[in-house]
This record gives C-alpha cells, sequence and structure tokens, in this order.
C-alpha cells in the first residue's frame, strides 16, 4: 500500500515544479553542516513555519534512514502507531518505508502497534517529506505517530530505538514534529515558548514534559519531542542547538494569536 499525500494543495504546493521551488528557497546551501542525531522540526503549512524547518533541514546531511516521530492530531488508531506499508507519495514521488526497521521496532515494544490508521489523515509527518526527497531522494523513512503514552513508554520507545539504531551508527536521523505554544498573543507565546525551549537546550526530556504541562503551553508535538531528545541522549548527544524561532505572526501580520514555530538540532 502507498499512503497518497494528502495535504498536497494547502500545507504545501500541489505542483511539482511549484513544491521543488518553495522548499528550495527554504534552505540555505551554505548553511554550516552538523552531524545531527536528532532534530525538532515544525510542521505548519511552509508560508508559515518553511523556513524554520529549512534552517534546519539546511545543516543536515541526511542518513540513509529518517525516524519520523509526530504527534497525533486526529485520536486515530493506535496509540504508538508504527506504519506497516510500502511507501508515502507526495507530488515529487514515493518516499519508501523500512519496513524491516519498523517491524523490528514494532516487535520489541509491547506498546506499540504496526498500524497505518493512525497516519491516514495525520500532516506533521506528511510536510516533512519533500524536504527529506529533495536532500536524500534514496532515504527511507520510519513514521511513528504518539499519541499520550506515559514517561515510562517514552523511556522505553528511546531504549529501544537507539539499540536498533546503535547496531548501524551513523545510518539514522531522529525527526520530531513539532510546533511551539498555539493562538495566544506574540508576547505570551514567546514567553511560554522560552520556557520549553530551555528544557529542550538542557537535553531535559522529563522536565520539558512538567514545563509544558504546568505552564499549559500548547506545543503539540511535546511527546515526540520528549522522545527524541530522551533516545539521542541514550546515543550520546551533549548538545541541543535553537537554530531558527519564529510565529506565524511575521507571515501573517497578526501578532495577536500567533503559533510559535522552533527548529532545533541535538547532536
Amino acid at each position: 500500500m502507498v499512503r497518497p499525500a494528502r495535504f498536497s494543495g494547502s500545507f504545501y504546493p500541489a505542483d511539482p515544479t511549484e513544491l521543488e521551488r518553495v522548499v528550495r528557497e527554504c534552505l540555505d546551501p551554505a548553511s554550516e553542516k552538523v552531524n545531527a542525531l536528532a532534530v525538532i522540526v515544525p510542521h505548519a503549512g511552509y508560508i508559515y513555519s518553511g523556513k524554520v524547518a529549512g534552517a534546519v533541514f539546511s545543516r543536515l546531511q541526511l542518513p540513509p534512514r529518517i525516524l519520523l516521530l509526530s504527534p497525533n492530531h486526529t485520536g486515530l488508531g493506535a496509540r504508538v502507531a508504527v506504519f506497516a506499508s510500502e511507501a508515502w507519495e507526495t507530488p515529487l514521488g514515493k518516499v519508501m518505508v523500512d519496513q524491516a526497521f519498523c517491524r523490528q521496532l514494532a516487535d520489541r515494544l509491547a506498546f506499540a502497534e504496526l498500524d497505518d490508521s493512525a497516519h491516514a489523515q495525520e500532516h506533521s509527518l506528511e510536510v516533512q517529506l519533500p524536504f527529506l526527497q529533495l536532500l536524500n531522494p534514496q532515504a527511507k523513512i520510519v513514521p511513528i505517530t504518539l499519541q499520550h503514552p506515559s514517561l515510562r513508554e517514552i523511556q522505553t520507545l528511546a531504549r529501544v530505538v537507539a539499540e536498533l539504531i546503535g547496531e548501524e551508527k551513523g545510518q539514522t536521523l531522529i525527526l520530531a514534529s513539532s510546533d511551539m505554544n498555539h493562538y495566544e498573543s506574540a508576547v505570551v507565546g514567546k514567553q511560554k515558548d522560552e520556557k520549553a525551549i530551555a528544557k529542550v537546550l538542557a537535553l531535559d526530556p522529563a522536565g520539558l514534559l512538567q514545563t509544558v504541562a504546568a505552564n499549559q503551553i500548547s506545543m503539540c508535538g511535546v511527546i515526540p519531542s520528549a522522545a527524541a531528545i530522551e533516545t539521542a541522549t541514550k546515543l550520546g548527544a551533549k548538545e541541543a542547538v535553537l537554530v531558527a524561532y519564529s510565529n506565524s505572526g511575521e507571515r501573517t501580520g497578526d501578532f495577536v494569536q500567533v503559533v510559535g514555530y522552533a527548529g532545533f538540532t541535538i547532536s
């Protein structure tokens, strides 16, 4: 089975030529490259968060496998849903799934399921794919949606992923998909986002979860972000860097209700 593009024409252009042009405009080929173990990248429409996403992707030499962690915005499917089928499609073509890795992961995690239904209407992974396709057309993906796993389950997921990745060092990048605080003023949003950003920069996944909950920060991908940090530290990560930060008001001119976007590398 191939998952078709669901959000072309809304979150990003449906025309392949226009899509490639837009993605390339978001990228900076002169950007200094880092050997990242993980990244956190926003997932809004490209007109809003594409520049932040592009700033992160510009720093990467993409390996042959990208493990994609996303929130579950729809509530469909399993709590921890590993995509099982052959490929995802965008206007730029197919992105192949590393089905063997997906099966290994599901086999080792009692609370994970091979479940395509959780991914059927989820935008937060799909919008990452055109960047991957332009930067490494041969890369395979491991798509996982996370719907309210416990901290213990996040830690177990991180341990298992780290074990699998550790067997093939340098072959996998972990990508967590997340926007920051939603629909408050730019001033309040930035104040809230700075609290969450501090925990990411401290490589503190438990602290990130606690801070987001305690301060009512509507960071939709906080669980994927915590899982990415936890996994990266198990793989030896020592530093997180805030590559770019912006909000939707910079595009719309409306700073009364904004969504924040932050991009990080973890290495």
